[in-house]
């Protein structure tokens, strides 16, 4: 089994590197790089093509949502799985009219990242 290509996108190197150790366990996930920003979240995803990009939709410069913007306007089929400390309703809302394909809090981590990694890449 192929495993799933993930991109982190997180502006804390603290939480990406909690992240990448989480995923990095699950032997059917890989993760092929880190980016700190949302423009370096564009610029790698087109790089290295990811299966799903993990993208918090709080950063400095491009925003998370910009970031999906610019990401589904590059490739339509690019699969972003938001994870951020939002629990707002409306944030919620303008990551999935962007095109992300699921909205995972940071207080959801223990319970739903794996699935919601794997669920996001099919």
């Amino acid at each position: 089994m192929t495993p799933t290509r993930v991109l982190i996108a997180d502006d804390s190197h603290l939480f990406g590197d909690a992240i990448e150790l989480i995923l990095e366990a699950d032997e059917r996930i890989e993760v092929v790089g880190r980016a700190l920003d949302g423009a370096q979240a564009v610029t790698l995803a087109r790089e290295l093509d990811p299966d799903v990009v993990l993208l918090d939709i709080s950063m400095p410069g491009v925003g998370g949502i910009e970031a999906i913007e610019s990401m589904l306007r590059d490739d339509a089929d690019r699969r972003v799985l938001v994870l951020t400390g939002s629990a707002d309703p409306a944030d919620r809302e303008k990551a999935r009219d962007a095109g992300a394909v699921g909205y995972l809090t940071k207080e959801q981590i223990a319970d739903e990242l794996v699935p919601g990694v794997l669920d996001a890449a099919r």
